[in-house]
């Protein structure tokens, strides 16, 4: 009998051997990943502490500058319409942060807020950067945020779209969404289940979770759905999400936030189902100097979403806030 249960197990183990064989999505190439993505006008930026960033510096270096911020398994390519609207005007800085895009992971598997706010330091720093207006998406909005609360001398405006940072609401059932969420998300976080990420990575899974993330389907093409699965899955990447999503919730408090007193536009989608509007909400009673834009019918990137709405929005804000800028 036991030897039938041993031949059982083992019969067990070569199936699964041949499934984790058939179904395992490697790390893609990193000179492959640099050459399709890292193109110019890319730069790779060494800011200490071991870490190369991948960065694009674009428009008149003598303009007032803008450093944008992307969000959690984003990259520094999901602020292409902005860029290309702003960089006549506006000097746009925009990077990999650690453990994203083509900036690999970080050497010390540090993903606290602490060093994300540290390389928006770094960045500056090396480029020369004295002050400056800063603006975040989702996980890259809190980092903004966190950095208007560390460093206000370097900051002339702070710009937050759909951004965390703030506590998590406690939002009356019947106002939720049932549907609500990111399935990518939710597998990042599940323990025992994320463990397989690291090795199985189907494209179809980031599509889902690009797709659940916006109201504008457009935004979830077959070109960025490659983009996010292929950078996904650049060396180091997978394990630094996992990191990163191992770390408990750290918002900065109330208090810390109602102190921020950096000119604040915050623009939300109205449908986002990562970040409710409510939060949006929270951020514009709590800080003292903001204007708030809410999207009807737009998700979690209004920055692609609704590229030309939110552009005519950002465009006067950063008029009174950046009035050294050149006319066009």
């Amino acid at each position: 009998m036991m030897k039938w249960v041993w031949r059982g197990l083992l019969a067990l183990l070569g199936v699964l051997v041949i499934a984790f064989l058939i179904f395992r999505t490697p790390d893609t190439d990193a000179a492959e990943m640099r050459a399709k993505y890292g193109g110019p006008p890319s730069q790779f930026v060494a800011i200490g502490n071991g870490v190369t960033v991948h960065l694009r510096d674009e428009g008149p270096k003598d303009a007032p500058a803008i450093m944008l911020l992307h969000g959690s398994n984003a990259d520094l390519h999901t602020w292409q319409p902005w860029v290309e609207a702003l960089k006549g005007q506006y000097r746009v800085i925009r990077f990999d942060q650690v453990g994203h895009g083509l900036t690999g992971p970080d050497p010390k598997d540090d993903y606290s807020r602490d060093n994300y706010v540290e390389n928006i330091l770094q960045v500056a720093d090396a480029l020369g950067l004295e002050r400056f207006i800063l603006g975040g998406n989702s996980m890259g909005g809190k980092h903004a945020l966190a950095f208007a609360a560390a460093h206000p001398d370097r900051l002339t405006g702070l710009v937050l779209v759909d951004g965390s940072g703030g506590p998590m609401l406690d939002l009356d059932p019947n106002e939720k969404d049932d549907d609500s969420g990111n399935i990518g998300f939710t597998i990042a976080r599940m323990p025992g289940v994320n463990l397989l990420v690291e090795q199985i990575t189907p494209r179809s899974l980031i599509a889902q979770s690009l797709e659940q993330s916006v109201s504008v389907k457009s935004v979830a093409s077959e070109a960025a759905v490659d983009r996010y699965w292929e950078l996904l899955r650049y060396p180091g990447n997978r394990r630094a999400t996992l990191k990163r999503f191992s770390l408990p919730y750290d918002p900065l408090s109330e208090a810390q936030i109602a102190a921020v007193t950096t000119p604040t536009l915050i623009l939300w989608g109205e449908e986002d189902r990562l970040i409710p509007v409510e939060a949006g909400q929270w951020l514009a009673k709590t800080m003292p100097n903001n204007r708030l834009v809410i999207y009807p019918k737009i998700g979690h990137l209004p920055h692609e979403e609704a590229a030309e709405a939110s552009l005519a929005d950002l465009g006067p804000w950063l008029a009174e806030h950046a009035p050294s800028a050149k006319p066009e």
